[in-house]
């Protein structure tokens, strides 16, 4: 696609200058591995470590004219874990101006109330509809139900801390970084988990998460950075509504969860295809993308593929 091209759009995004993404925890973590493009490895020394897990948290800094303004997404599955990170790190959640939730599973919020304990009063906090719900999954090859539990409003609100807003269309949470809203399904394959469910009233349905966040960020002379949680939406869904609320084609990085993991050899097959037809020029997965489809991309966009570890900060623009 031309680097210029722009569609009608719902919003013109503010550009940013720069974009630092912070990636707090992840599924893997190599402490040797050399410094990706345009990010840099928390490297490991005698009795410190960065902790991974099967989870995802994120601090995303925007900087505009030499200012720079905080945001987390998402939390990661175990509290201890997740603040050392943030402790190795220098983040300072005291410092952060908003606080947002991809979606309501347990790996993506588990360690939210130790963080926002230690946010600034009135801090608000984004999420999508549905993200208090209770949940459950069916996992591979048994017929158990697993309890995935439920984020409860009450204990957030309890702290007195922090605002939270509910979210369905595209809004700035902080200058120059945005959730998306509620995500347009347009792809006829990405239909989701028939293993995962969600209580409504009584009963259990499946879940397809209608309320599923994702951020988009437009830096200069780059094009979009979109960094999604897990994308039980679709990230091809994700990056074309990414695209289409903005009005731009481009799009620089793509970054995140994209929930492949345990999918069929050709979901995978045709979520790269499409990925390459979007031409990022670069593609970051992560968390529960799952193995096969990691070494898919790697293999099929080797030039644009960055293997994620936690603890990697990447820097995009000036």
């Amino acid at each position: 696609m031309p680097t210029n091209e722009h569609m009608h759009g719902v919003f013109a995004p503010t550009e940013v200058d720069r974009l630092i993404i912070t990636v707090i925890t992840d599924n893997y973590y190599d402490s040797v591995r050399v410094h990706p493009p345009s990010g840099k490895r928390r490297k490991a020394s005698p009795g410190v470590s960065i902790h991974a897990e099967h989870g995802l948290s994120y601090h995303v800094e925007t900087v505009m004219n030499n200012r720079s303004y905080f945001f987390m997404f998402d939390y990661g599955l175990d509290p201890i874990g997740v603040m050392n990170n943030i402790e190795l790190l220098g983040i300072d959640p005291g410092k952060v101006n908003a606080f947002g939730l991809s979606h309501g599973h347990f790996d993506h919020w588990s360690g939210m109330i130790d963080i926002l304990e230690r946010g600034a009063p009135g801090t608000p906090l984004y999420v999508g509809e549905e993200t208090f719900a209770h949940r459950y999954a069916m996992r591979p090859g048994s017929q158990d139900m697993t309890d995935l539990e439920q984020l409860e409003r009450e204990a957030i609100e309890k702290q007195g801390i922090t605002k939270i807003i509910e979210v369905r269309e595209p809004v700035e949470v902080i200058p120059g970084c945005y959730m998306t809203g509620n995500i347009e399904r347009t792809t006829e394959y990405e239909k989701g988990s028939p293993d995962l469910l969600i209580k409504r009233g009584k009963g259990l349905e499946r879940d397809y998460f209608p309320g599923e966040q994702a951020l988009v960020c437009n830096v200069k002379d780059k094009g979009l950075v979109v960094i999604s949680g897990c994308a039980h939406a679709g990230i091809i869904n994700t990056v074309r509504h990414a695209q289409k609320i903005t009005g731009i084609r481009k799009v620089h990085v793509v970054i995140g969860g994209f929930h492949l993991v345990n999918a069929p050899p050709e979901i995978i097959e045709r979520t790269v295809a499409d990925m390459q037809e979007i031409g990022p020029d670069l593609i970051i997965p992560a968390h529960c993308t799952g193995f096969e489809a990691i070494l898919s991309f790697a293999r099929k966009m080797p030039d644009q593929f960055i293997l994620n570890t936690a603890g990697v900060q990447y820097a995009f623009g000036a």
